[in-house]
């Protein structure tokens, strides 16, 4: 005969069993229930997102026209007052006020072709292209500017082709604005200092991945970006100049990154900077 202390013991086990076992699925389904609340959450956003970059993007289009409208009657409206009988003084005062509408309207349609290229979809027409080819394109293309600015501009390329599958329209943009960014931060040091802008590309492997990839350092004597700002450089609206859009280097990150690459940069104040676009050889993302 099973004695009667074991049967109540036997009993508490299995009560307590069961009221643990009903917590756990309690505490189960609690946590599906947040995880599906999240992902409704995430899914609505992301259509709210999208609606307004659509309703976004098509307003800044309508706002591109009419400043382009602005910009040519300004143009012609100089030109009238170049022709009309005024006194010198009144033509050059009224010269000098449609020259600075005329300026500020490109500069509104600058930051709004910036927005544009950030906000809207990027389309890659991807060919196969010698890296070093785009690169010098883009030196001979700076030079001019890197002179007057009093920057030494030179390339580091190898010997053998560098060969990857980008857009090179976009990628040639987004070195660009990495170049221009260093040679405006290598403005503000004062003479005597070493002005210097180097764009190196070389091949190199992945050690994560074992794969291929392409690497481009645009490396600049610059100031140097200290450690808590290099992330924040990368964001939308972020800029150190009163003249900058602040998306120069976010539509930088945004064209790397469609191309399946990463932008890394290293720096050291007072040195410069070293910003360094990482790109596959192949394809590492769906065609756009």
């Amino acid at each position: 005969m099973i004695p009667t202390p074991f049967i109540s013991g036997l009993f508490v086990g299995i009560a307590l069993g069961s009221a643990l076992g009903a917590i756990l699925l309690l505490v189960v389904s609690h946590r599906r229930n947040r995880r599906a609340q999240a992902a409704e959450r995430r899914a609505a956003n992301a259509e709210r997102l999208a609606e307004l970059g659509a309703m976004t993007s098509g307003l800044a289009h309508e706002i591109k026209n009419p400043l382009s409208s602005v910009v040519l009657n300004a143009q012609l409206l100089r030109e009238g007052i170049l022709d009309a009988p005024l006194p010198e003084e009144e033509s050059t005062r009224l010269t000098r006020r449609v020259d600075s509408l005329a300026r500020e309207t490109s500069r509104l349609k600058d930051i709004l072709e910036d927005f544009l290229r950030y906000a809207g979809r990027v389309h890659l027409d991807r060919e196969k292209r010698d890296v070093r080819e785009l690169i010098e394109e883009l030196s001979d293309f700076v030079h001019p500017q890197s002179e007057l600015a009093g920057v030494l501009l030179r390339t580091d390329l190898p010997a053998v082709a560098v060969y990857a599958e980008v857009d090179a329209g976009l990628l040639k943009q987004a070195i660009l604005n990495l170049m221009l960014n260093s040679i405006q931060a290598m403005e503000a040091t004062p003479p005597p200092a070493r002005r210097e802008l180097i764009l190196r590309v070389e091949n190199r492997m992945n050690t994560e991945t074992s794969t291929p990839e392409v690497a481009i350092h645009v490396i600049d004597t610059g100031p140097g970006i200290a450690a808590t700002e290099r992330e924040a450089i990368f964001r939308p609206y972020i800029s150190s100049r009163k003249s900058g859009s602040g998306l120069g280097l976010a539509v930088t990150r945004r064209i790397v990154e469609e191309h399946g690459g990463t932008i890394l940069v290293f720096s050291e104040m007072g040195k410069g900077s070293d910003f360094l676009v990482l790109l596959p050889q192949g394809h590492s993302k769906s065609q756009s």
